[in-house]
C-alpha cells in the first residue's frame, strides 16, 4: 500500500538554509541602513557648522566694514593675516550662539583714488558723476567659526568710503 504521505520521506530540508540566508540579508540591510543614518547625521553636523561659521564671519565682516566711518585700527601685519595681531579686531556685537569662538576681522586701507572728469580712476558705479575728491578704500577680512574649530570660513569684501 503507497501512503500518500510517503513523499515527506524523500525531503531534503531546505527551508533551514533558506530561511538563513533571508535572516542574513536582512542582517546586511539593517547595518548598511544604521550607518546611511549615522552618515546623513554627521553631514546634516557638519552642514550646521558651516553654515554657523559662515553668519559669524558675515557678521564680523558688516562689523567691520561699519567701522570704516570712524577711526578703524588697520592691519599692517603679514599675508596670509596673522589672527593673533593685536591689529585684528574680534566682533563683540550681537547675538552669536553655538560657535566656538568670537569670529574676527582686520581692516586694510588700500590706496586711494581720485575721481577726475576723464573717469580715469573714478566712481565704480553705474551712473555716477565723475568727481575730484579722493576716494578711500578698505579691504576688510572676516573670519568666523562654527560650532567647533574644524569649521572655518574667510569672507572679504573691498568696501568705498
Amino acid at each position: 500500500m503507497i501512503s500518500k504521505y510517503s513523499s515527506f520521506k524523500h525531503q531534503s530540508g531546505v527551508v533551514l538554509p533558506i530561511s538563513m540566508i533571508m535572516l542574513l540579508l536582512l542582517t546586511v540591510i539593517s547595518i548598511t541602513a544604521s550607518q546611511v543614518t549615522g552618515l546623513e547625521e554627521k553631514m546634516a553636523g557638519n552642514s550646521r557648522d558651516s553654515n554657523l561659521a559662515f553668519q559669524a564671519a558675515e557678521a564680523a565682516l558688516r562689523a567691520g566694514e561699519a567701522a570704516t566711518s570712524g577711526t578703524p585700527t588697520l592691519y599692517t601685519g603679514t599675508q596670509p593675516i596673522d589672527w593673533t595681531n593685536a591689529a585684528v579686531t574680534t566682533y563683540s556685537g550681537g547675538t552669536l550662539t553655538g560657535i566656538s569662538s568670537a569670529p574676527r576681522y582686520t581692516i586694510e586701507l588700500l590706496p586711494s583714488t581720485t575721481g577726475t572728469s576723464t573717469g580715469a580712476g573714478g566712481s565704480l558705479e553705474a551712473g555716477a558723476p565723475p568727481d575730484s575728491t579722493s576716494i578711500s578704500w578698505y579691504r576688510i577680512t572676516a573670519r568666523g567659526t562654527g560650532g567647533t574649530t574644524d569649521a572655518v570660513v574667510i569672507l572679504q569684501s573691498i568696501y568705498k568710503r
